[in-house]
């Protein structure tokens, strides 16, 4: 496991061993590679990114080069126990369909986000009045994969409404995980969400 990243353990924890996962936005496959080699989950990854998908590849991980945008309809229903959305969730245009799609085929959605709110973006957009740029939102406005903006809370408000269920949530901060005020401390946020 990459020890580095606080994410890939806090995901690998909320997992159970010989599950079926499957990986939305899988990068270049370090989650995947890490469940499959840890908990020894039979996973899948999809990745829009032609070199990702090709170093997926390079490590034996099973990837498709697809946009996740585009739906899940080649998958069945409950094809798997979870499906992961880890820093992909705010690059997708139509969260919603997005994650109906990932409650049809997959029992559990683990999601992984920055935390728009974190009190570094908010002092560097009150001071300084710019988009801020940080180790979690690491773009300038103009060449961000991120189509939107959240927050911690703005998810869980999405989550009562939407009638999903927050099973876990855990909070990444700059230092290590984050027990209070996640909203204003946290610069990652990781949920186990179930279908109501």
């Amino acid at each position: 496991m990459n020890e580095n990243r606080l994410d890939i353990k806090i995901i690998s924890e909320f997992i159970k061993p010989a599950s079926r996962v499957l990986d939305l936005g899988c990068g270049e496959g370090d989650l995947l590679a890490s469940l499959i080699a840890e908990k020894k989950v039979l996973g899948q990854g999809i990745e829009i990114d032609p070199m990702a998908v090709r170093k997926c590849i390079e490590k034996g991980l099973n990837v498709t080069q697809e946009n996740i945008e585009n739906g899940l309809s080649w998958y069945p229903d409950n094809s798997f126990d979870y499906v992961i959305l880890n820093q992909s969730m705010q690059q997708v245009l139509h969260v919603d369909k997005l994650l109906q799609e990932a409650f049809r085929v997959g029992k559990y959605v683990i999601v992984g986000f920055p935390n728009f709110a974190q009190l570094r973006s908010r002092l560097d957009i009150f001071f300084f009045g710019r988009t801020p740029i940080t180790k979690s939102l690491p773009y300038q406005w103009f060449d961000t994969p991120n189509v939107h903006f959240l927050t911690i809370k703005d998810f869980k408000v999405f989550c009562a409404r939407k009638g999903f269920r927050i099973l876990a949530a855990r909070y990444i901060g700059e230092k290590g995980e984050i027990k209070f005020w996640p909203n204003l401390f946290a610069v990652d946020g990781v949920f186990l969400v179930a279908k109501e």
